[in-house]
């Protein structure tokens, strides 16, 4: 046909590829868009072919990375062209350059439904690509009733139906209402029964996602799936010729029906049971078999089908000779040298873990498993096999493989190390017939793997020591051994703290470790723990005093040194000097009932366990393991029955290690409100900082609160976690929070400072802009009412996925006296919360520093704010800001080097600070480096204000 081959096109698209340069392109690719515009524009009688021609014009220029905002209108009138290419080009462009959301969809709906309307498939065609291609709200409003039609008629060509079964797939993904209901379902079941392969193909997608939506209206298509998959699997392969890919017959096939049937039970009907047990032995006969050609697309398909059957068979979870056999088949696949066949096999044998009638045959594969655990070369493989050690781990081996594991803990990648720590703990719980062995495997546990354990490790560990009486004297015992090693990890430091004040009493007979014996050995390792564990360890101090007063003298003088009573950090300050004064004014009889042991923990779950769920999805936990792992039975105990409480502000880390961390995801919401509430009430009443000035209540909905007071107020929070946020003459906020690698958790505190009750209270966190995709923010419930004089509490867990530069606003909304009040706030959330401070020589810090340079360095100079030969307030600006501040290490006495690891869930950020400062000229120079540059700019942004 005359002009069908565009000349005009093909003469642009060479002119495109003989440009010299990207500015030639641009100028040649301008010329033919103003050139198509004044066609577009003044040209009223352009017929289909020129349309056609500028609209392919336009398509290729937008394939070349360039915004096209004309010749949306042409396009769509190409659709109601009678002639093929036009009506080609049409849709072509409208799949392509119009959105969803389009005012043109209307219109381009419509012309779908004239076409779909047509006897013409090559139309009927055409309109279903598009609508699978946009496949909007709006089309399966429009369009849902009309394509099921196409589906089941009599008179249409299969490739209508194929393309009409993923076109409703993309529909129903859109818009579950478009869900077929009543005749349709029965008629849309059939399909399975079609000739054409290619239509049972297409619509087994369609039938599955249906049946996952709605099982029992489609469960007529389990009969169905057995016979056309026993009929693949049993045909020769000259029925199947055209459908067979490398001997393998209609492989793609094969796994639909596979994937469907585990919609489903086991059928209870006999023929289609037999049935189907018959071909999946088929299945698995015919993974036997030589292979008919060396060909990797034939172990490919063939492979494919056999894992899906594997998996069907593991769902039935009823026919032990079908488990055996796909155990043993696996098995074969363990030493195969395609890692993704050692890969699916170790997954595979997991799931068979599960099953009672599977268990033992996969517990003959042991051995091959540990060898992979310590040969394979890819981490994901090993990963695997750690999975499933942990899941065929029972009381008879049970040793084997914790020691196996532990083994293996030292060389094991840093991204798997978390989560077999936490494997290990939960394996040495659950299959502890001695606990002993028990006590001794967590303490290998955390000597081997250090920061990868968490703190849901140690306090399991106290609380099970706690628990039992016979173990109590072992365990103070052995973790004083642990003590004295010269490199001994924080917690070691924790545990060895918390047993030794609960039952050093056991030991003290010995003189080698005596009371004076314990008390040094503890206070050696304090000048290098963090401020967290300084706390305990003081607190472990004053158990001391109760346990052996012969000792106090020694206590007292820790607690009223200078580094105490003069402390950087207000809570081991106050710590100290409440310890002080309690142990100075208390008679022993106080004493003895303030000090008095920990009572045993209630029966909760494992937090170690919740922990692992969380991780790796309550799908991945193994079912015998969902029960609760509970603490040994408790010893009797004369103790009270709610926690220890020495002073308000202690009762913070006894809660801690009763409950769990403040931001441990595993604890219950409600265990952690007494802790939380104690914590708050001990910032805001027992060490109230100063308030920010009164401000009118009642503000407008239209942004946050800002005035210099607020603003300064909200950047205090840069490096300190808790204090009043805002105050005026009916409320007080306050915040207390808490951070741990990506995770936070935050109270925040609304107190009633008005003579009238509060009532409709509410707080409500918005995230602005970007912010959602940044951080993952979950506020839970609070009280509605706040009594004169009395404040409620919310908490507020914060994951942060990604960096950011943004504060959260909270919305703080009430009544007083019937007139609604509102208060809108930025919430004092910043990146550098996330810090994790770690250790740097000076000449790992320095390479580091060169790696990082250029592009990944944001400095900035700047004058100074406040003065410059502080020092010691510079120093500790930059330690509450998060990193590590490292001493010795510049050769500038005077400069100032940070060091710290940005956690995000998707990465592990490492950031280099330098602060210079020039006394001379009262300046700054601040320099950040990371691994991105985005990271550097935020926290150089964040600290320049600061100094």
């Amino acid at each position: 046909m005359k002009g069908e081959g565009m000349r005009g096109l093909a003469v642009f698209i060479s002119d495109i590829r003989n440009c010299k340069s990207k500015e030639q392109e641009r100028k040649r690719i301008n010329k033919e868009l103003a050139n198509i515009r004044s066609k577009f524009k003044g040209d009223k009688q352009l017929d289909g072919y020129q349309k056609k021609k500028y609209v392919c014009k336009l398509l290729f220029i937008f394939l070349l990375g360039n915004d096209i905002d004309f010749g949306h209108m042409e396009a769509v009138n190409l659709l109601s062209s009678s002639k093929y290419s036009e009506k080609q080009i049409g849709y072509l462009f409208i799949s392509v350059l119009v959105s969803a959301g389009s005012d043109l969809i209307k219109l381009v709906v419509q012309s779908i439904k004239n076409d779909l309307a047509t006897r013409n498939p090559i139309f009927v065609n055409l309109a279903l690509t598009c609508v699978a291609n946009i496949g909007n709200q709006e089309m399966a409003e429009a369009l849902g009733q009309d394509i099921p039609r196409l589906l089941v008629a009599a008179d249409v060509t299969d490739s209508v139906k194929q393309n009409a079964a993923l076109c409703m797939l993309k529909l129903l993904r859109v818009s579950p209402a478009v869900l077929p209901h009543g005749e349709w379902s029965a008629r849309i079941v059939q399909l399975i029964n079609d000739k054409h392969l290619g239509v049972v193909t297409a619509a087994c997608s369609f039938i599955h996602a249906l049946a996952e939506k709605n099982p029992d209206e489609y469960a007529g298509c389990v009969p169905l799936a057995v016979n056309r998959l026993a009929r693949i699997v049993t045909s020769p392969f000259a029925d199947l010729q055209d459908y067979t890919y490398y001997f393998v017959p209609a492989p793609w096939l094969s796994v639909k029906l596979l994937r469907l049937l585990q919609c489903y039970p086991l059928p209870d009907d006999i023929t289609s049971k037999g049935r189907l047990i018959e071909a999946v032995e088929a299945i698995l006969n015919r993974s036997q078999e030589p292979p008919k050609t060396k060909k990797v697309q034939h172990s490919n398909a063939k492979n494919a089908v056999l894992f899906e059957a594997i998996n069907l068979i593991i769902h039935i979870d009823s026919e032990p000779n079908l488990q055996v056999r796909a155990c043993n088949q696996l098995g074969q696949f363990l030493n195969n040298r395609e890692t993704n066949l050692r890969y699916l096999a170790l997954e595979g044998m997991c799931k068979l873990a599960r099953s009672e009638f599977s268990s033992d045959a996969v517990k003959k594969h042991e051995e091959t498993v540990l060898l992979a655990l310590k040969t394979e070369r890819d981490v994901s493989v090993r990963q695997r096999a750690v999975d499933l050690l942990y899941a065929m781990c029972d009381r008879s081996n049970a040793n084997t493989i914790v020691q196996e594991m532990l083994g293996y803990l030292e060389s094991a990648d840093y991204a798997i190390r978390e989560e077999l720590v936490l494997k290990v703990a939960i394996l040495a719980e659950k299959f502890a017939v001695d606990y002993s062995w028990y006590v001794d495997t967590i303490l290998n546990l955390i000597r081997l793997a250090g920061d990868f354990v968490s703190e849901e490790v140690w306090y399991r560990v106290v609380q099970i020591i706690i628990n039992r009486d016979d173990i109590q004297g072992y365990a103070a015992k052995t973790v004083f051994e642990a003590l004295q090693a010269p490199a001994c990890h924080e917690n070691m430091v924790k545990v060895g703290g918390y047993v030794l004040g609960e039952f050093g009493n056991l030991i003290a007979g010995d003189e080698r470790s005596s009371p004076a014996v314990q008390l040094h050995l503890l206070h050696s390792k304090y000048p290098f723990c963090s401020q967290a564990t300084k706390g305990l360890l003081l607190s472990t101090y004053m158990k001391f005093i109760n346990l052996f007063p012969e000792i106090c003298p020694a206590i007292r003088e820790i607690l009223q040194h200078d580094t105490q009573l003069r402390n950087s950090d207000p809570e081991l300050q106050q710590r100290s000097l409440e310890y002080l004064k309690l142990s100075t004014v208390a008679n022993r009889d106080v004493l003895a009932t303030v000090l008095e042991e920990m009572p045993p923990f209630p029966e909760r779950e494992s937090t170690i366990l919740a922990k692992l769920k969380k991780k790796k999805g309550a799908a991945a936990v193994i079912e015998k393991d969902v029960h609760e792992l509970k603490p040994p039975t408790a010893r009797p105990s004369h103790a009270p029955n709610g926690p220890v409480t020495i002073a308000q502000i202690a009762a913070s880390e006894e809660s801690r290690a009763a409950e769990g961390s403040l931001i441990s995801v595993a604890a219950p919401a409600q265990s952690m409100a007494p802790a939380m509430n104690d914590i708050l009430r001990d910032t805001f009443t027992v060490q109230q900082p100063p308030a920010a000035p009164v401000v009118n209540a009642t503000v407008p909905a239209n942004g946050p609160l800002s005035s210099p007071a607020i603003e300064e107020s909200w950047k205090r929070f840069l490096f300190r976690n808790n204090g009043i946020l805002y105050e005026n003459e009916l409320v007080q906020v306050g915040l207390k929070s808490e951070f741990r690698n990506n995770l936070g958790r935050l109270g925040f505190f609304i107190g009633n400072k008005s003579q009238s009750q509060l009532t409709n209270v509410r707080s409500d966190v918005h995230l602005p802009g970007t912010l959602g995709n940044q951080l993952r923010v979950q506020a839970k419930p609070m009280d509605t009412t706040v009594d004169a004089g009395a404040q409620v509490q919310q908490l507020i867990n914060v994951e942060c996925l990604d960096e950011f530069d943004e504060a959260p606003l909270v919305d703080i909304q009430f009544i007083y006296a019937g007139s609604p009040q509102r208060i809108t706030l930025k919430l004092p959330l910043f990146l550098n919360k996330f810090f994790v401070p770690t250790q740097l020589s000076s000449n790992d810090f320095f390479s580091r520093w060169k790696a990082l340079g250029g592009a990944q360095e944001k400095q900035k100079v700047f004058n100074a704010r406040y003065p410059i030969d502080d020092f010691q307030a510079a120093k500790t600006k930059l330690s509450g800001f998060g990193p590590e501040v490292l001493g010795d290490i510049d050769p500038n006495p005077d400069n100032f080097v940070c060091v710290g690891i940005l956690h995000t869930t998707s990465a592990q950020i490492g950031c280099l600070i330098r602060l210079e400062p020039n006394k001379q000229a009262k300046m700054y120079r601040l320099t950040v480096r990371s691994s991105k540059e985005a990271v550097s700019g935020i926290l150089c942004d964040l600290l320049a204000d600061q100094f």
